[in-house]
């Protein structure tokens, strides 16, 4: 027979996450959890102690690709210099498509 003798070192402090998503997305998390045998609390746990573990995310955290390079942004801010002077031609999307036509 083995004794363990447990002490108040032995306790973790706990703490609270919060974290606000959206409802649709916390049933699914909720529905897989469930699937594969773990409360949504416990796979919190295993994300926090794999990052920690392994000092990072695990999977691919990378920056958006830019909508617009260098150039592209330059024609758009003269495009508004034009038009804050008062030198812009406005049409609708029915003449612009009968020019795009010919």
């Amino acid at each position: 027979m083995y004794v363990c003798k447990v002490t108040k070192e032995h306790y973790m402090a706990q703490a609270t996450i919060s974290a606000r998503i959206d409802s649709k997305d916390k049933e699914s998390f909720d529905k897989f959890c469930s699937n594969v045998g773990l409360s949504t609390s416990a796979a919190i746990y295993m994300f926090v102690k794999n990052v920690i573990n392994e000092r990072r995310l695990p999977f691919e955290v990378r920056e958006p690709a830019a909508r617009y390079n260098a150039s592209d942004i330059e024609a758009l801010k003269k495009g508004i210099e034009q038009l804050n002077a008062g030198k812009g031609i406005v049409k609708t999307m029915e003449e612009l498509e009968a020019m795009e036509n010919g």
